[in-house]
């Protein structure tokens, strides 16, 4: 069985970070995002390869990820010749597959049971099935209508408070039957949830909905992407190197150094060959990247810093997101929410 992996988008919504990495290998912690995902297939041992596609800086992603041989999972890769939307990409990477595919979006992370998504697809002998979860405001999203044995109804565009007949949002995963990908026009942009979805409803065909209530996040903003370590510090989503870590859930290369006076609040996250000096300050939940430097009386609170950044003396980084390489002055503040792209420097007394 072979999975096909959505990962051809630029990343616009966490611009600038993705400007020189495309979103499939933005770090969480030190791992690209691509193996968090990877290691939710490999829970499937049918899935015997996973189809990258893409089309926005492929050969980054391809250097990283190789064969698949050091992942775990052999991997192939597709690259589109020009963005062809959701649904076309997916005939683009699977028109010559003969069995059911799994097709997943490229950020996407979850705990889903993929493997009873995939035994629900067969037991209701489906054309296509599709992963819903439920969420707190319905009419900030696309909604998906089902029946009561769970068949796929209706497709509700960002409703209005009156219009919602249901909390529930496709959660970007999949397993479809290729031969219905012949609706799907040739080297044409398509719409899987615009175009492809709806005839499937249109035409009658058995298209159900498998629930899934446990964690679910789209990791493509920079909100939702700080909120990924947030809960993989505090154990909402399992994950190394906070599996099972006790309280306060410090993780710290053996390779740091830590100056005496320095002070480290967990939970956070320090790497390989990070320098805190004395009376510098990492807070919690904050992501110290490889390399980087964090100089006397410095504070770092709650932000996720890139590697080799320098923060010099007396400069506070909080709640922000720093890309790799960047230089802070002193006394520089950063804060609320900032977002400051590869090799970015502030001069001192500067506030962002």
């Amino acid at each position: 069985m072979k999975a096909i992996l959505l990962a051809g988008g630029k990343g616009t919504r966490l611009r600038p970070l993705t400007i020189h990495t495309p979103k499939p290998i933005v770090p969480i912690f030190n791992r690209p995002f691509l193996h968090y995902q990877l290691d939710l297939l490999k829970q499937v041992p049918e899935i015997d390869e996973v189809i990258l596609s893409l089309n926005y800086q492929p050969r980054r992603i391809e250097e990283i990820f190789g064969d698949g041989t050091e992942a775990g999972i052999k991997i192939r890769y597709v690259v589109e010749p020009v963005p062809l939307g959701t649904a076309g990409a997916v005939k683009y990477a699977g028109d010559n597959l003969a069995e059911s595919v799994v097709v997943v979006n490229g950020d996407v992370l979850t705990e889903v049971d993929l493997a009873a998504v995939i035994r629900l697809h067969r037991e209701r002998h489906a054309r296509a099935t599709i992963v819903l979860t439920p969420v707190e405001n319905p009419t900030a999203y696309g909604l998906v209508e089902t029946d009561t044995d769970g068949n796929v109804r209706r497709f509700l565009e960002k409703p209005k408070p009156d219009e919602v007949t249901t909390n529930h949002i496709n959660a970007g995963i999949y397993v479809l039957e290729p031969d219905t990908f012949d609706r799907i026009p040739k080297d044409v942009a398509w719409s899987i949830e615009r175009r492809y979805f709806p005839s499937l409803v249109e035409r009658g065909e058995t298209f159900v909905a498998f629930v899934y209530g446990g964690y679910w996040i789209d990791i493509g903003t920079p909100e939702k992407y700080s909120q990924v370590h947030r809960d993989i510090m505090d154990g909402r989503f399992a994950a190394e190197p906070f599996r099972g870590l006790p309280a306060p859930r410090a993780s710290v290369a053996p390779d740091a150094r830590i100056e005496e006076g320095a002070t480290v609040e967990g939970p956070c996250f320090i790497d390989e060959g990070v320098l805190i000096k004395t009376g510098a300050r990492v807070g919690p939940y904050s992501v110290i990247g490889r390399q980087t430097q964090v100089e006397e009386d410095a504070s770092i609170d709650a932000a996720i810093l890139w590697p080799n950044c320098r923060v010099s003396r007396d400069a506070t980084v909080r709640n922000a997101i720093l890309g790799r390489n960047c230089h802070l002055g002193r006394n520089v503040t950063v804060d609320g929410g900032a977002v400051l792209g590869d090799k970015t420097t502030l001069t001192d007394y500067t506030r962002a």
